[in-house]
């Protein structure tokens, strides 16, 4: 019997151990790589993720495009064999591999049989660091880029960028306020030189974090110490300020979408104001209640918007939390009306505290199922670095409970005391509009060619 309860004492433990996918194994080795190690629930496979600390933000607008590129010309080959040996090895050990270039960071995900992680790891070590960038793998890499852009970044798409038709509204709004770059950047200026400075400068240890999650090797942290460990660190980089609002703005702008049409967006973009002992958790409940009584106020009592959303969105040092709604073309005014008395309402009565209590409730509960998996597990950590502190990563459920109704209410007084920013986007011309159109013309050329028949009559 007591044996019993010990075994069922000790799988309580290991279970309990599991769940707390918050507490990890974390150091750093003495070259100041950051290895962050978690036993994961599925066996036979482990998920790796590798966090480089540079991005596209750590560059000027012309040059943004040096990391992204960097990180294609890494896939080009390390020998003869090029590219395709390169993968043709990942084939072989029974892996698969990606890698993502954001404005923070650069990332190399790979998912990988547990029996070959340890190979895995040494092709990947050998990716970073026996690479040539010769100026043939650069010219590929560079059309490579081009095509994930939408192609070569012609005139006209220049001059519609320039006139704020190729944005999205939210990116639209922030190239008009100086936080996001007005052109897409290009690839042909970039040297080799320029490349091998940035690999040389960000490609080190003491700016990388290696992620790894599931059916771990026993003899894993000591072959990383041989291995990872006899990387060189260097002098660390500063990164650029992230831009603040520096332009003015517009406060209402309709965009065009395409050129017929009987549809329409409506988006109204606040900025989030900097509220001292407010945390992202408020913002998030915030953008969930809005996002309820968007539903609420257009679809059900109103039918006017299918899909209404709000979201959240940073662009450089600022964020933006907005309220959006798939509308028919001639509802937009009637759709701003109904926003307009939802703000009025929540400035007079605050949040509703039934609903604030559910949605709250829901988003705590989201935090026991949201993360399953090694692969997810591992993406969780590679998005909460900013969170992780001595082996723990903070818990969001109990930053979420932290929030109260009081909070909410001053987050969204503060959000909603500037007017904001509204963005209506929607084609040029309605199909009843064009038919109109069409026939106005039809009708003036019908009438010059009679007048002009009848002029000739005359002068006969």
């Amino acid at each position: 019997m007591r044996c019993l309860l010990f075994i069922c004492a000790l799988l309580g433990a290991a279970q309990s151990f599991a769940l707390d996918r918050y507490s990890v194994e974390g150091y750093q080795l003495p070259n100041g790589l950051q290895v962050i190690l978690k036993p994961g629930y599925e066996r036979d496979h482990v998920a790796i993720r590798l966090v480089v600390g540079v991005g596209m933000d750590d560059f000027t607008c012309a040059d943004q495009q040096l990391p992204h590129l960097l990180e294609h010309l890494l896939f080009s080959g390390i020998d003869d064999t090029g590219e395709g040996g390169l993968e043709a090895r990942m084939q072989a050990l029974g892996g698969e591999w990606n890698a993502y270039t954001s404005n923070a960071d650069t990332t190399f995900v790979i998912e990988a049989p547990a029996k070959n992680q340890r190979k895995i790891l040494d092709l990947l070590l050998s990716l970073l660091t026996r690479t040539q960038l010769t100026e043939q793998r650069i010219s590929e890499a560079k059309q490579v880029v081009e095509r994930e852009d939408g192609g070569h970044y012609s005139h006209l798409q220049r001059w519609l960028d320039r006139q704020d038709l190729g944005h999205s509204a939210s990116n639209q709004l922030a190239v008009e306020l100086g936080l996001k770059c007005a052109e897409r950047a290009e690839v042909q200026n970039l040297t080799g030189k320029e490349l091998e400075a940035v690999r040389n400068t960000w490609y080190a240890p003491n700016n990388m974090t290696l992620i790894m999650v599931g059916d771990l090797d026993r003899l894993l942290p000591a072959y990383l110490e041989r291995t990872y460990g006899a990387l060189d660190p260097v002098e660390p980089s500063e990164h650029l300020p992230l831009p603040g609002i520096e332009g003015k703005a517009q406060s209402e702008r309709t965009l065009v979408r395409s050129v017929v049409g009987d549809t329409a967006t409506l988006h109204w973009l606040l900025p989030e104001p900097v509220i001292e002992d407010q945390n992202d958790e408020t913002w998030d409940l915030l953008r969930d209640y809005l996002e309820w009584s968007l539903y609420s106020e257009l679809r059900l009592k109103n039918g006017l918007s299918y899909g209404p959303w709000a979201e959240r969105e940073v662009f450089g040092g600022v964020s933006f939390l907005s309220l959006n709604a798939d509308l028919a073309r001639d509802d937009v005014a009637q759709a701003r009306q109904v926003m307009g008395e939802l703000k009025d309402r929540l400035l007079k009565d605050g949040l509703d505290p039934e609903t604030f209590a559910r949605l709250k409730n829901a988003a705590v509960a989201r935090q026991a199922w949201g993360v399953q998996g090694n692969s997810a597990l591992a993406d969780y950590y590679w998005s909460a670095l900013g969170d992780y502190d001595d082996g723990r990563f903070a818990d969001p459920s109990k930053r979420l409970q932290a929030v109260t109704l009081e909070h909410a209410n001053h987050a969204v007084r503060a959000v909603f005391a500037e007017p904001g920013y509204v963005r209506i986007e929607k084609p040029l011309f309605s199909y009843n509009g064009l038919s109109v159109a069409l026939a106005a013309v039809f009708g003036v050329l019908v009438l010059l060619i009679v007048g002009w028949q009848l002029w000739r009559h005359g002068k006969r």
